[in-house]
């Protein structure tokens, strides 16, 4: 379930530096994004780091580092206009704040890179 949830995850945090980057799927506020830009600089930390979740290779300190983009996500550009989450639509960056924290912890699951790498090179 651990590799599941690490799998779902990283796809669904995939989107949001496709959406960057790539411009699909289509979100008119990142449309004109220069890639040269703090906005630019996450969607290919985004793209990677969801990459490397998602072939569980370097779970711990891949997750670390999007548990801490989250944090300051959340920290930047949504707490600043209101104390709760449900109304500073802060709530999805909490989410996985926490959720790439817990697999900085757990790590990757029995289906993931890093499991078969302890397998093959003990």
């Amino acid at each position: 379930m651990l590799s599941l949830f690490r799998a779902m995850t990283a796809l669904l945090f995939l989107e949001h530096g496709t959406a960057k980057i790539f411009g699909f799927p289509h979100v008119a506020m990142f449309d004109g994004l220069s890639l040269v830009s703090l906005l630019g600089l996450t969607g290919a930390i985004e793209i990677a780091g969801s990459a490397l979740l998602l072939l569980g290779i370097f779970t711990r300190p891949v997750a670390f580092l999007l548990s801490g983009e989250m944090a300051v996500a959340y920290f930047m550009d949504h707490a600043p206009s209101s104390f709760y989450p449900l109304l500073n639509d802060g709530e999805p960056a909490v989410f996985y704040c926490f959720a790439f924290l817990y697999l900085s912890v757990a790590g990757g699951g029995a289906l993931s890179l890093d499991a078969w790498r302890r397998r093959k090179f003990p």
